[in-house]
């Protein structure tokens, strides 16, 4: 089971799932991202931001909306998730499926000083996106 990758700002959930999928750490996967040193303090980042990193990479991955009639691939090895923005999430938050467990890489939200990354059995809000990945 490899070591999750724990984001270093609060809007570097994706960073950090890229970082944990590719096996790299947080600083490689962040300069891979456009604008990604300011865009993880502030704006984070969006589906297709993820896609086109893994494409750099040579992984073919999809966004997809997921709906009660087409849940997507969220449980499959390597999927990234988007969870819904609300209460609990108010920029929304991305985890990433593997070993059968959620990899949050925030998973002490929102104490930031410090982050902790960790294993989730259960997803801890409701999915809005899935980025699903093709090995």
């Amino acid at each position: 089971m490899e070591k999750p990758v724990t984001q270093q700002a609060p809007a570097g959930c994706a960073v950090a799932c890229v970082a944990t999928l590719l096996g790299t750490n947080y600083e490689s996967a962040l300069n891979l991202f456009r604008d990604g040193r300011n865009r993880h303090f502030t704006s984070g980042f969006y589906n297709n931001d993820i896609v086109r990193v893994l494409e750099k990479k040579h992984i073919k991955a999809q966004a997809r909306h997921v709906t009660k009639i087409n849940p997507g691939d969220i449980y499959k090895e390597g999927t990234i998730v988007f969870l819904r923005r609300g209460e609990k999430y108010p920029i929304g938050h991305y985890l990433l499926r593997k070993d059968n467990q959620w990899i949050d890489s925030w998973i002490n939200f929102p104490n930031i000083n410090p982050a902790k990354a960790g294993f989730r059995k259960r997803l801890p809000a409701e999915v809005q996106y899935v980025i699903a990945i093709e090995f």
